[in-house]
């Protein structure tokens, strides 16, 4: 039987994609840039870019922020500026934080422990879920940049249950990626349900489960 349930975060409890769109087409208008579809599309291509960049060791995180502001207002800007620049989106974009509505009732109906493994950081995951009112539901949080390792990793899996106690068999992970959340888990040893919330036609690869909302989560978790 199931004891623990471990959860991803952004695009799973927090809706990462929809907050960010909010803030940064607000944003774009309030700096007076065009905002439409293909100013986030080209936002999405230059951070892309700069991300590459920043988990291959050529840029430190300062740098990536401001390599893809720079990149994005095509015009040179100090240090500075694109740090202030930066930050007045981060702003609009935590102004739009919103959680799934989906979310908070799955996470009281749940009689299970909990916890959080992120790919992200320790300091946005803890700022986040305090925002959104929900860090209570986690006795446990953990993201790589203090583990040393990521997802798919099955060490960052192995890492979490071990901080509950729990060898793997007892333990699920809900995760909206595919191969990082889902494949990662079930690698582990994990029950991996995927959160397919576009609604994938394709049958889920074998030894996932998937759900397209986290509404069926615990009906599903009973029968494993």
């Amino acid at each position: 039987m199931i004891e623990a349930v471990l959860w991803d975060v952004d695009d799973t409890i927090f809706d990462f994609t929809g907050s960010e769109r909010t803030g940064l087409l607000r944003h774009f208008e309030a700096e007076g840039l065009p905002a439409g579809e293909a100013a986030l599309a080209r936002w999405h291509r230059i951070t892309e870019t700069a991300r590459r960049d920043l988990a291959a060791g050529r840029l430190t995180y300062d740098e990536y922020r401001r390599a893809r502001v720079r990149t994005f207002v095509e015009r040179p800007l100090s240090d500075i500026d694109a740090d202030t620049w930066h930050d007045r989106y981060e702003a609009l974009f935590e102004a739009a934080w919103s959680a799934f509505p989906d979310a908070a009732p799955a996470l009281d109906a749940l009689p299970y422990r909990q916890g959080i493994l992120s790919n992200s950081t320790t300091v946005h995951q803890e700022r986040r879920l305090t925002a959104l009112g929900l860090r209570h539901h986690f006795e446990v949080l953990l993201c790589s940049d203090r583990l040393g390792c990521a997802k798919p990793s099955p060490s960052a899996f192995l890492a979490a249950c071990a901080a509950l106690d729990l060898p793997p068999a007892k333990v699920a992970y809900v995760g909206d990626k595919l191969d990082v959340d889902a494949e990662g888990a079930r690698s582990a040893g994990l029950h991996a349900v995927w959160l397919d919330r576009a609604g994938t036609a394709a049958p889920p690869p074998a030894g996932i489960h998937r759900i397209s909302a986290l509404t069926g989560l615990s009906a599903l978790l009973a029968t494993c």
